[in-house]
C-alpha cells in the first residue's frame, strides 16, 4: 500500500495495541453477545481489511470474498464492520415498503397497511445503521425469500407473505459464511436477486416484490471446496487471507483474542476512540465519493491490464475503476491516479481470467470461418450457375 497522509489510511496501516493485554480483567457477565471483536485490533491483514473498507466506502464495487485458511479472522473481520458502518434509511414495515417504492411504482407497491399510513402522513422509513445481515448455512430457500407465516395459516386461517432474509439484506451488507458450501438453490436465488435489485415471492394468490440491492461479502476456506464461477463473478474484490509470516505478530494477535475472551467491553473501550474516529472517516469518504473523477492516465492504465489479462466479463472495470475511486476518496483526493490503479487492481481483477473461454472462442471462431467459406462457396457457385442459365 502506497504512502498516505490520509488518516483514514493511516488508520488502517497503524497497529494500535492496548497495553498489558494479558492483564485485563476477566468479566463474565453470562451474556450470549457481547461488544464485537474491535475492526482496528485485527493484526496485519491489510489487503482484508482494505478491501472490507472500499466496499463500505463505495458499494459499486460489488461486495467482497475473503478467500483464506481457517484461523485466519476472516469472519472476524466481516462482523467486526457492525461499529463502522454508514447510516441509511430503514424500513418500519415488515414487508419492506419505503416512500422509494412509493415513489416508483405507487400505492399498489406497498402493503395496506404502509398505505394507511401514508394517508395519515406518517413515515415509513426511520434513520438506522447499515447493519450486517448473516446468512445461516441452514436456512431453507423459504428462509431466504421469504413465504407464508405458518402462525397465521394455521391458527387464523388466514395468508399472509413475510419477507425473508434478501429482503432484510436491501440496504444492508448480506455475509455468507463459508459461502462455497452453500446449496445451489439459494446460490441461484441470491444470484437473480442480485442481479436484478429486486425479486417476487409468489404463493398461490399472494404475491410482493422486494427490494433486494446489498452488499454482498462472502468468506470461503479453499480447502473445503470450489466456489462456482456464476458465484464467484458476483463479489467485485477477492482479498487472499494468508496466516501472519512475523512471529511477534502472531503473538500480539495471540495476545488480542485473549483479551477479547476475557473481557470484550474491556478491549473494545481501548479502540473505541480510534473507531470512533474510523468511522467518521469512512462517512466523510462515502461522501467525497460523488466527486471523484478518474484522470485518463488512470484510465488508460486499468484498460491496458484488463485487455492484457484477456477478461471477458466487464464487472473487471466496475469493480478496478469504482475500487480505485474508493481508494483515492479514503486518501482526501479528486481525482484516481494511476497509482491507484495499481494499489486496487490485484483485488479486483484476481481470478478473473477466463483461460477456458479464451479456448472456446479460439474453437468457435475457426467454426465460423469455416461456415463462412462454406456459404460463400455455395453462394459463388450458385452465382455462377445462374450466370450461366442467361447465356444464349
Amino acid at each position: 500500500m502506497k504512502t498516505s497522509s490520509s488518516r483514514l489510511l493511516r488508520l488502517l496501516r497503524g497497529q494500535s495495541i492496548a497495553s498489558k493485554v494479558l492483564g485485563a480483567p476477566a468479566t463474565d457477565m453470562g451474556l450470549a453477545e457481547g461488544e464485537p471483536f474491535p475492526f482496528l485490533a485485527i493484526v496485519g491483514q491489510e489487503e482484508m481489511k482494505l478491501a472490507l473498507l472500499l466496499a463500505v466506502i463505495n458499494p459499486a464495487i460489488g461486495g467482497v470474498l475473503l478467500i483464506g485458511a481457517r484461523g485466519t479472522a476472516k469472519t472476524t473481520a466481516v462482523r467486526s464492520l457492525v461499529d463502522l458502518l454508514p447510516h441509511r434509511r430503514r424500513s418500519l414495515c415488515p414487508n419492506g415498503c419505503t416512500e422509494e417504492l412509493l415513489n416508483e411504482v405507487g400505492l399498489d407497491g406497498i402493503c395496506t397497511e404502509c398505505a394507511q399510513r401514508i394517508g395519515y402522513n406518517e413515515p415509513l422509513t426511520i434513520e438506522d445503521r447499515v447493519r450486517i445481515i448473516e446468512l445461516p448455512l441452514n436456512a431453507r430457500l423459504d428462509d431466504v425469500i421469504g413465504g407464508v407465516n405458518d402462525r397465521l395459516a394455521l391458527e387464523q386461517r388466514r395468508l399472509k407473505l413475510e419477507r425473508g432474509i434478501l429482503a432484510f439484506a436491501d440496504g444492508n451488507v448480506l455475509f455468507i459464511d463459508e459461502v462455497n458450501l452453500l446449496d445451489d438453490a439459494i446460490t441461484n436465488a441470491i444470484l437473480d436477486a442480485a442481479a436484478q435489485g429486486y425479486y417476487t415471492v409468489r404463493r398461490g394468490p399472494l404475491n410482493l416484490r422486494y427490494r433486494s440491492q446489498f452488499t454482498l461479502v462472502g468468506t470461503m476456506n479453499p480447502e473445503e471446496g470450489t466456489l462456482r464461477p456464476q458465484i464467484m463473478d458476483r463479489f467485485g474484490l477477492r482479498a487472499v487471507v494468508r496466516g501472519l509470516a512475523d512471529p511477534e505478530m502472531r503473538f500480539v494477535a495471540y495476545e488480542q483474542a485473549i483479551a477479547y475472551r476475557r473481557n470484550p467491553d474491556w478491549l473494545s473501550a481501548n479502540y473505541a476512540g480510534e473507531t470512533l474516529v474510523l468511522a467518521d472517516e469512512l462517512q466523510e469518504a462515502r461522501t467525497r465519493l460523488y466527486s471523484v473523477t478518474i484522470t485518463p492516465e488512470a484510465k488508460q492504465a486499468g484498460l491496458k491490464i484488463i485487455r492484457s489479462l484477456n477478461i471477458y466479463s466487464s464487472r473487471a472495470e466496475i469493480t478496478l475503476f469504482e475500487s480505485a475511486r474508493a481508494y483515492a476518496a479514503a486518501d482526501e483526493r479528486l481525482e484516481v491516479n494511476r497509482e491507484d490503479i495499481e494499489t486496487v487492481a490485484v483485488m479486483a481483477l484476481r481470478s478473473r481470467e477466463s483461460k477456458g473461454m479464451a479456448q472456446f472462442l479460439e474453437d468457435q471462431e475457426q467454426s465460423d470461418q469455416q461456415l463462412r467459406f462454406l456459404l460463400k462457396s455455395d453462394i459463388d457457385r450458385q452465382s455462377h450457375s445462374e450466370d450461366a442459365s442467361r447465356e444464349p
